[in-house]
């Protein structure tokens, strides 16, 4: 299909302009404005290559790339000698390879290296190429070099069963039923160390108290409302377990039924709780699949609150860290739906 620069549609003409001013390529830039300046001048190639400081034989050479190809023929083409060992076939293969276990191909190693993969490759193909070769065709391909995820084969028999009752107390309309996701976090004097803005060449020190000190939390995140109720103690054992079913009774009076989704940790299966609950029977506890923490919700709470209270943080007293443990709380209901990122430390709740 041609197409004549002299007959170049609006479309086609906007395009190009928005190449001339946005394109980080000045020769394509260029290019795109040759075509423009003999649209403008009736085809007049000496005009055009004299606004575009530019040769008449590259004017000609582009105008005949633009008549023959169109818009596609005045993009920039890949620098360099062509990769020609870069065969359909090859990349095949090294897609194969990295998808298989070193070891089970008689290697020392527990992953591939670049290396490896270009001995393991010319080993298949009889093509030598550098692991630096080996790296780019990699990216080509789409692999990135990550950090791998853990898990466990260890699987919970009745991971089915207990999603199916999570997700029947959850789609309870029950105005008289209250559902609640469970669970306690650390609240640690020696900061946890995270990333933050600092100057190139420079990192930050974050002084730390020496002996590290605890404290535990333990909350119950409303499923539907956000609305978080939470206790605090100085030891993660059943008393705060227990501590937080009083407050929830006690906020929740009305209540025909709490449902609570917890992990299965050992303080809430413990004999102190089992006598509580005999004597609470509005109470149910559901216990998420093992080794299933994303299920639980409120650990996104407990990230969040890591992230804006105990990273980095410089208190250094318990006291002091609990006081801004205890705002964080207090402001970031309904969680998620308020901004406890931007938040003053004693702005009025």
């Amino acid at each position: 299909m041609e197409h004549s620069v002299t007959e170049i549609g609006r479309a086609v003409r906007r395009r190009l302009e928005r190449v001339v001013q946005k394109s980080r390529d000045k020769d394509y830039a260029r290019r795109a404005l040759a075509i423009l300046q003999l649209w403008e001048t009736g085809g007049n190639v000496a005009e055009a290559a004299h606004r575009v400081r530019a040769v008449r034989s590259s004017v000609y050479r582009w105008q005949s790339l633009f008549e023959t190809y169109g818009e596609e023929g005045l993009c920039p083409q890949p620098r360099g000698r062509s990769d020609w060992k870069a065969s359909d076939e090859v990349l095949e293969q090294l897609e194969a390879i990295v998808e298989e276990d070193p070891r089970e191909l008689g290697y020392l190693r527990s992953r591939w290296s670049s290396e490896l993969l270009a001995l393991e490759l010319a080993r298949r193909s009889g093509l030598e190429v550098h692991a630096t070769t080996v790296r780019r065709w990699l990216a080509r391909l789409g692999f990135g070099y990550r950090r791998a995820r853990p898990t466990l084969h260890r699987r919970d028999p009745r991971k089915a069963q207990r999603m199916k009752a999570i997700e029947v107390a959850l789609a309870d309309d029950d105005p008289y039923t209250e559902v609640f996701y469970g669970d306690e976090v650390d609240i640690d004097l020696n900061p946890r160390i995270g990333s933050a803005w600092m100057r190139r060449g420079e990192q930050t020190a974050v002084p730390t108290p020496g002996q590290n000190h605890k404290h535990y939390v333990a909350g119950a995140l409303h499923a539907h409302t956000g609305r978080v109720v939470w206790v605090e103690h100085p030891a993660k054992n059943s008393v705060l377990f227990v501590k937080l079913l009083e407050q929830l009774r006690s906020q929740y009076r009305r209540a025909n039924k709490i449902v609570l989704i917890l992990d299965n940790y050992r303080i809430h299966k413990s004999e102190l709780v089992e006598q509580w609950l005999s004597a609470n029977p509005k109470f149910q506890l559901l216990f998420q699949p093992v080794y299933h923490p994303w299920v639980n919700v409120i650990e996104r709470l407990w990230k969040a609150l890591h992230d804006t209270v105990t990273r980095n943080h410089r208190c250094r007293s318990m006291f002091e860290l609990c006081q801004h443990v205890a705002r964080f709380l207090d402001i970031v209901q309904p969680f998620p739906g308020n901004r406890h990122g931007v938040a003053h430390l004693r702005s009025a709740i």
